[in-house]
């Protein structure tokens, strides 16, 4: 089942905890890619300075601004790119990093795609998934979307931790020590 536009458009803290757990769908060259989502990030609005929309509004962020529930891809590091899912209310600019996934479908594709490393990372997952600029904007709750998010399963809190958000070393405090990151600490697959 689909997570809905109204799944997106409520406190990011809150749709970054939700999607611990959430499938996360990629079809690709007409193969269907899965993988259950295990970290994620929140990044909340103009005054976050870890945020990219602390710049306002500019054709880089423009999608975080849009209606929640779509893709904005982006890139960085020279040669990553990163997915975040829109959340809140349209004008509003806050998204989900998606930071790591455990495969379950489709998993030798991805395995060759990693040259048969792991997903635990956002530049990592991307590139096992095909994901790219031209998934920037994509509609994660349609079903004909080649990128889409599903519910999955549910991980109690007893298995989330949460903390520091990774890589924000030029970020004042007390931006780059807010716990708006949220991890579980074993294959969720092991949950069941």
């Amino acid at each position: 089942m689909l997570l809905s536009r109204n799944f997106y458009n409520r406190p990011t803290l809150t749709v970054a905890r939700e999607l611990i757990g959430a499938r996360l769908v990629r079809i690709l060259d007409g193969v269907k890619l899965v993988g259950i989502i295990t970290e994620t990030e929140a990044y909340i609005g103009e005054k976050d300075l870890g945020c990219h929309a602390k710049a306002g509004l500019t054709p880089r962020t423009q999608v975080m601004y849009g209606p929640p529930g779509h893709a904005y891809v982006y890139f960085t590091y020279g040669n990553h790119w990163m997915l975040n899912a829109v959340t809140e209310r349209e004008g509003f600019p806050a998204a989900v990093l998606i930071r790591a996934i455990q495969p379950v479908e489709g998993i030798e594709i991805m395995l060759k795609r990693r040259s048969g490393r792991d997903t635990l990372g956002p530049g990592k997952l991307t590139q096992a998934m095909g994901i790219a600029k031209s998934e920037n904007g994509a509609d994660l709750t349609a079903a004909d979307s080649s990128l889409r998010i599903e519910a999955g399963v549910y991980v109690p809190d007893s298995f989330v931790t949460k903390g520091p958000r990774v890589g924000l070393y030029t970020v004042p405090e007390p931006w780059k020590s807010k716990p708006w990151r949220f991890v579980v600490q074993q294959p969720i697959l092991d949950l069941r």
